[in-house]
């Protein structure tokens, strides 16, 4: 089966994780994706690994969950011969990705002005943490200080608690699914126009865009947002994170007959007397006089079982899951969620999250595995024409081959 994207190819300049993300989700959908790397510099998600074995061949595993389909090709872009040999690869392609700098490769000749004036009909898209305009443009962004300037930290957590990040690069990961919808976007325009487009994709203008409903609570409602933790985002007394005999749930009450078949399945139907349940939004005081008695119903029963129960009755129940018993969950495994994907270059298997939704009944496809640093120069090269010596000058002179 071919990919929606097959026939497209994606040169991409990016590193870390923003970029090469969105660059994945192209070559899950069947963009042909070439990996342009800096041979004098180390990428930290390939570098960034405590297994000795994978750091070996800069197989970090960071690199590893969002790098499959793709090739990688050695360019020297401080050399001149390199940069053209950049902007040969770039007349050759549909996009082109990057994520440096504001202004970096525009100094070198390879920005989005330049390369689009040669290619009227290339789409060309910066990710950077700021955008390429405003106050903020020049400065450095990592995940953990967007999630902080977005308002996510001051949202998360608790009052105890004080702001708390997501667990993950949240904000790294969003940025780079809005570039690659971006794209696509501007894929189907160019089907319409002809003509190319420039994305400026921003980290922080992603997260703000999840925001709605607390950035609505202040800019409509005038009201400040509170850390909530494990309280639901709804106000329901009906919901909460509570413990069981043997882990935790999450339970969600926020109709009245979610409230009710949940109070009765507690044996706690009596709750539903109580005349302020009609107008709980009014009574904030609910949540914590019915708390106690959930949380002494709850503990009576194992996770899985309340979990089972509730749901055959339309209760929004799930438990709280770690990550090695959710990807072993026959639902993951059966929505295909993770991609099996043989590396050879550490001679075993591994799983990596696939697309994230399913089209024409398939969550994105690997057909090759992430490649080794400059594993793809020669043949890339010699596809632009270019001889054995042209081949190392513009690889610098690095070697292709892994480091011991």
């Amino acid at each position: 089966m071919t990919g929606p994207l097959e026939g497209v190819r994606i040169l991409d300049a990016t590193h870390v994780l923003a970029g090469p993300f969105a660059t994945y989700q192209l070559g899950l959908l069947g963009a042909d994706v070439i990996r342009v790397e800096n041979p004098h510099a180390q990428d930290i998600a390939r570098m960034n690994d405590p297994d000795p074995a994978r750091r070996a061949r800069r197989m970090g595993v960071g690199f590893l969950s969002q790098n499959a389909n793709k090739r990688s090709v050695l360019i020297d872009l401080k050399q001149a011969e390199g940069r053209a040999a950049f902007r040969r690869l770039a007349e050759s392609c549909d996009v082109v990705v990057e994520n440096y700098r504001p202004g970096k490769l525009a100094a070198m000749g390879l920005g989005p002005d330049h390369l689009m004036a040669e290619h009227p009909a290339l789409i060309y898209c910066s990710i950077t943490g700021f955008g390429q305009s405003g106050p903020f443009r020049d400065r450095p962004a990592y995940d953990h200080i967007v999630q902080g300037m977005a308002g996510i930290m001051s949202v998360t957590g608790t009052e105890a608690s004080g702001p708390v990040r997501a667990g993950f690069p949240l904000v790294d990961y969003l940025a780079g699914q809005m570039a690659a919808f971006a794209i696509v976007t501007a894929l189907f325009q160019r089907e319409r126009t002809g003509r190319g487009e420039f994305i400026d994709a921003s980290m922080l203008d992603a997260a703000l865009s999840i925001m709605g409903p607390v950035v609505g609570a202040w800019s409509i409602g005038g009201i400040a947002p509170k850390r909530p933790g494990n309280n639901p985002y709804s106000g329901s007394p009906f919901s909460g994170c509570y413990d069981t005999s043997d882990g935790q749930i999450v339970v969600v009450g926020n109709t009245r007959a979610q409230a009710r078949a949940l109070a009765a399945a507690c044996g706690l139907g009596r709750l539903m007397d109580d005349p302020r349940v009609g107008d709980w939004p009014n009574h904030p005081e609910l949540a914590g006089e019915f708390a106690p008695l959930f949380a002494a119903a709850f503990a009576q029963r194992t996770a899985l079982e309340w979990e089972q129960a509730l749901n055959a009755v339309d209760v929004p129940c799930g438990k709280i899951r770690d990550l090695p018993e959710l990807l072993d969950e026959p639902h993951v495994r059966g929505r295909d969620m993770l991609q099996e994907i043989r590396v050879p270059a550490l001679g075993r298997t591994i799983a990596a999250p696939g697309l994230g939704c399913m089209i024409g009944g398939r969550n994105g496809a690997v057909t090759s595995p992430p490649p080794e640093f400059g594993q793809h120069s020669e043949e890339i090269l010699a596809e632009l024409g270019y001889d054995a010596a042209e081949r190392q000058r513009i690889t610098g002179g690095a070697k292709t081959e892994t480091i011991a």
